[in-house]
């Protein structure tokens, strides 16, 4: 394998000095480039997803065009329930279908746990491939859904602005709700362990979801299956767990074997810092929506943001996935702010 000639994000996660630091951004690759949207016209969603080939171009396209210092590889997190047996629909433009959801004993049972490998063996293709392809440019980031996210999407059955079925299934049957989560957990630590395998320098987990949580809640259903895939995975590769919206679970998430954390724009960098701790690297948290700002303003900003954080044991990113309508160039202006810092 071709030696990182940046390998600015894993020394951001690994605590380690760094002349500035590392900058990527959610959904990085995707809908607001030109070149991705050519693509999209010609091939549905899990094309483009089970395709090697596609993944690995969708992937780099960012690293060629926007300039950000990793590569998270082109998925979704919707893969694993399609591993467990679901159908997973995906319409353009109207999120995600399953029309079978999980709803009791014989469902939860009747799921598949082991051959991820296998099954999803076109991600880990897709990962090979596209570490071939950096040659040592930039580190690549894998990723999963957090488990108690995709217990959302596989009880619910589509996206939801607050999720009360699944929120009630975990309420009203806790027991069951458990067995569900273990599951997908197990699944779950098997898929990134063969991401790692196939190249991944690093893993992100996504808990989109987590903030429809109270601290309590999250701590008996979300926190301790991100605590079982952070120990798990981290002696192999560093792990950032990106609970969005559970800015209360910072202390909680310090105290687990995760070396970075993810936070959205609801909090400031320095409740952040106050709340993690000397030992947690932190990533985020630029609004998306402010991606339409003048480029010069982006650049302020961007400054004031990492100013906040502080250089050091932070990763620059967004609070969430950039938007559809952001123009390539303020999404330049974004990682070339970071890229300037301290210059």
């Amino acid at each position: 394998m071709a030696e990182l000639k940046n390998d600015l994000l894993l020394k951001a996660l690994r605590g380690e000095q760094v002349s500035r630091p590392p900058v990527w951004m959610m959904r990085q690759a995707g809908r607001y480039l030109p070149e991705y949207m050519q693509l999209r016209a010609k091939y549905d969603f899990f094309t483009r997803v089970e395709t090697p080939e596609l993944a690995c171009e969708i992937t780099l396209q960012p690293i060629d065009i926007v300039g950000p210092d990793a590569a998270i590889i082109f998925s979704d997190i919707l893969v694993i329930p399609q591993a467990m047996g679901l159908e997973v629909l995906l319409e353009e433009n109207k999120g995600p279908l399953l029309p079978k959801t999980v709803a009791t004993q014989a469902d939860v049972d009747a799921l598949i746990t082991d051959g991820v490998e296998d099954s999803l063996s076109y991600v880990m293709e897709a990962l090979k491939l596209t570490k071939r392809e950096l040659n040592g440019r930039v580190p690549l980031i894998g990723f999963a859904g957090a488990p108690f996210t995709i217990l959302c999407y596989m009880v619910e059955g589509k996206g939801s602005k607050a999720f009360d079925k699944a929120k009630q299934f975990c309420f009203a049957q806790p027991q069951l709700a458990h067995q569900l989560l273990d599951k997908i957990t197990t699944i779950t630590i098997a898929y990134l362990k063969a991401q790692v395998a196939a190249g991944a320098d690093c893993l992100q987990v996504f808990d989109s979801w987590s903030g429809m949580l109270s601290s309590a809640d999250f701590n008996a259903i979300a926190l301790p299956y991100l605590k079982r895939i952070a120990d798990e995975l981290s002696p192999l590769c560093p792990v950032i767990l990106f609970p969005k919206g559970s800015w209360y679970a910072l202390p909680e998430i310090a105290n687990t074997t995760a070396s970075g954390v993810g936070v959205d724009w609801c909090l400031t960098p320095q409740q952040a810092r106050q709340m993690a701790g000397p030992n947690l690297t932190i990533q985020g948290n630029f609004d998306p929506n402010k991606l339409l700002l003048p480029p010069a303003e982006i650049k302020k900003q961007v400054k004031a943001m990492i100013d906040g954080f502080g250089a050091q044991r932070y990763i620059a990113n967004l609070g969430h996935g950039i938007l559809p309508n952001i123009p390539v160039d303020n999404a330049k202006a974004f990682v070339q702010a970071v890229k300037e810092y301290g210059q």
